[in-house]
């Protein structure tokens, strides 16, 4: 351990590659929490749609993921990794210039496509620059240096909140009547109401995508290092390589229940504290964002905090306390009433804020010329994050549009025990820490 403390997490020659890759960690933070509450928006310029409708944000958004993952992962094994990076700088310059015609012709399915086309740019920032970093050094600090670029992505997700509050959420004309002033409108009202409730959704992706051009010209004229040479294997051989790992494959769906329980504490916080604000009087109602930004701002701390920790605790160790920890949050959501549930939920993201990048430095140890494949596995995880949002929908549907339209055992709101499903898929995360830190010690 101390020859590895002695280890610079990242090397001096190495420092400004570094930190331009990193930067792309806060850019496709802001755009992973400016889409969070756009459940939450769509639901309120579109009273019609359903909650899994509405959900279906999250499916467009995470399902590109899914869908580009793998392609991606085979352009940079051909090509390199810089040229992933500016495909896919390009691809979401795309989708988020697609807003301006999506609000235009004011369809929700348009601003789907936009959505899961911004997403498939994200795939290939996610597959070149996270197995980029873990290569920027030596093999003992790669799950450390990972963690370390991974803690300016909730700083991007920060910015995303706070644009989705201020300049969407906060601007909406949608919001300012009560669900019965806004029915009791002529239709020329509500058309005048959507248009510019659709074109105040569009304005922060389109001023997204001119950011992402300027930092795509960056990166176009900075000189990228040249990773470690592998003896390159064929694809199938990778394949057949991964799926006989059986610490990548546990790796993989540890992977998939965390992002599924990350998107669906940030995305349905909002609901949470509609329920919570339908019995409290109109001057100490709650704004959700301010205790989703909250719940960003300990995810930030939490990451820092066990980076630190990685010095003297064994990542697996530390990835099983943190799943706990996140559980008994979870069960506290569900259970606890008002505000004490209201902070459980927040409390969640502290236990979380590791999980990403050292299941993933976990999941590629020790892999050659195969990790860039195995990278692709690790990102078309991030599906779970369009699939478990739909099925947390779904609960929230059950007796009707409202939150508490059914009282599960009596007592705990629908809404409430929707957070069944983090808690699971926390536990499934605990699991990962807890195998990976026992093979580690027979090993």
């Amino acid at each position: 351990m101390s020859n590895s403390t002695k280890i610079p997490v990242v090397r001096k020659e190495l420092l400004f590659p570094f930190i331009i890759i990193t930067s792309l960690f806060a850019l496709w933070g802001i755009a992973n929490d400016l889409t969070n509450p756009m459940v939450s928006a769509f639901k309120k310029v579109m009273p019609e749609l359903s909650n899994v409708q509405a959900s279906l944000v999250q499916f467009a958004f995470y399902f590109g993921y899914f869908f580009m993952a793998l392609p991606a992962a085979l352009f940079i094994r051909k090509y390199s990794y810089k040229s992933g990076i500016i495909l896919g700088l390009i691809l979401y310059a795309i989708g988020a210039f697609l807003f301006y015609p999506a609000a235009a012709y004011e369809e929700y399915n348009y601003f789907l496509i936009s959505l899961w086309v911004l997403t498939c740019g994200l795939a290939f920032l996610e597959t070149t620059s996270n197995p980029l970093v873990l290569a920027l050094g030596d093999k003992e600090t790669s799950t450390r240096r990972l963690n370390l670029a991974q803690a300016f992505n909730p700083m991007g997700s920060l910015t995303g909140m706070i644009i989705a509050q201020v300049f969407v959420i906060g601007a909406l004309r949608s919001d300012d009547y009560t669900a019965d002033a806004y029915n009791a409108l002529t239709s020329d009202e509500l058309a005048v109401i959507r248009e510019n409730d659709l074109g105040i959704i569009s304005i922060p992706y389109i001023g997204l995508g001119i950011l992402v051009l300027v930092i795509m010209a960056i990166i176009i004229f900075t000189k990228m290092p040249k990773t470690a040479a592998e003896d390159k294997m064929s694809l199938s051989e990778s394949f057949k390589k991964l799926f006989a790992n059986n610490n990548y494959v546990r790796g993989v769906i540890a992977q998939a229940f965390y992002v599924g329980a990350q998107i669906m504490c940030w995305t349905y916080i909002f609901q949470y504290v509609d329920n919570i604000n339908s019995s409290l009087p109109e001057g100490e109602q709650l704004t959700a964002t301010w205790f989703n930004v909250a719940a960003m701002i300990v995810f930030l701390a939490g990451r820092w905090i066990g980076t630190i920790l990685m010095r003297s605790i064994d990542p697996s160790k530390l990835l099983m306390l943190f799943g706990i920890g996140g559980v008994i949050m979870s069960a506290g959501a569900i259970l606890l009433p008002g505000m004490v549930g209201l902070i459980s939920l927040v409390g969640i993201s502290v236990f979380m804020s590791i999980m990403f990048p050292t299941i993933y430095g976990i999941a590629l140890k020790d892999m050659g010329d195969e990790a860039k494949i195995g990278s692709a596995g690790l990102v078309m995880a991030i599906v779970g994050g369009a699939l478990m949002p739909v099925l947390q929908g779904s609960i929230l549907d059950w007796g009707g549009s409202g939150f508490a339209d059914v009282e599960v055992l009596g007592f705990i709101p629908e809404v409430k025990f929707s957070f069944i499903l983090p808690l699971i898929c926390l536990a499934v995360v605990a699991w990962y820490g807890y195998s990976s830190y026992n093979n580690n010690k027979v090993s």
